[in-house]
């Protein structure tokens, strides 16, 4: 069989989140520094991809140095002891049209997780240097709690500091390698 290996382009790619932030707005964030890739057995066919992604904890960036320092402090990443963030794909499945589930095991601060993310295939294009390239759009939520992220604190009125769902978005661009 013959199998196709692709690697994130990061020049062209983003990892971002969004957090609730005292129940009013959101914070927002990026890892800065990742790498990953995807195998397709058929090069015809991107369904039943074998996805794998790493994100430097070390490169969060919220637009503010205290807080990125506290994120990657023992309340939050711990990014001394658990430097990366990991995903491993179990099945990629077309749902519809371009829409494909993507599901599989995420880890986070030593903690291994099931999840499943949305993900939308932009094509297929030739960049100027003619290397060939592929592009998706990944979304999804996961519960930071579940991931032993549980820092917070209780605001006067009740509510609490940070909300429990992060929300995930990924632009890919992927180059055949």
């Amino acid at each position: 069989m013959n199998q196709q290996k692709w690697i994130i382009d990061p020049d062209h790619s983003g990892v971002q989140f969004k957090i609730k932030h005292l129940v009013i707005s959101d914070v927002t964030g990026a890892f800065n520094n990742f790498n990953g890739g995807a195998t397709f057995s058929d090069p015809h066919q991107i369904e039943n991809a074998e996805v794998h992604f790493s994100l430097d904890v070390h490169s969060i960036d919220t637009n503010q140095e205290q807080r990125d320092a506290h994120l990657k402090s023992a309340d939050f990443f711990d990014a001394a002891h658990f430097p990366q963030i990991t995903f491993q794909s179990a099945y990629f499945r077309k749902m519809k049209d371009d829409k494909y589930s993507l599901a599989g095991t995420l880890t986070m601060k030593g903690i291994s997780r099931p999840i499943e993310l949305e993900a939308e295939y932009g094509g297929e294009a030739v960049d100027a240097f003619g290397r060939k390239k592929m592009g998706f759009e990944v979304k999804g939520n996961i519960s930071r709690w579940e991931f032993g992220l549980t820092y917070n604190s209780v605001l006067e009125a009740g509510g609490l500091l940070l909300g429990e769902d992060v929300r995930l978005e990924a632009n890919i661009q992927l180059v055949e390698g």
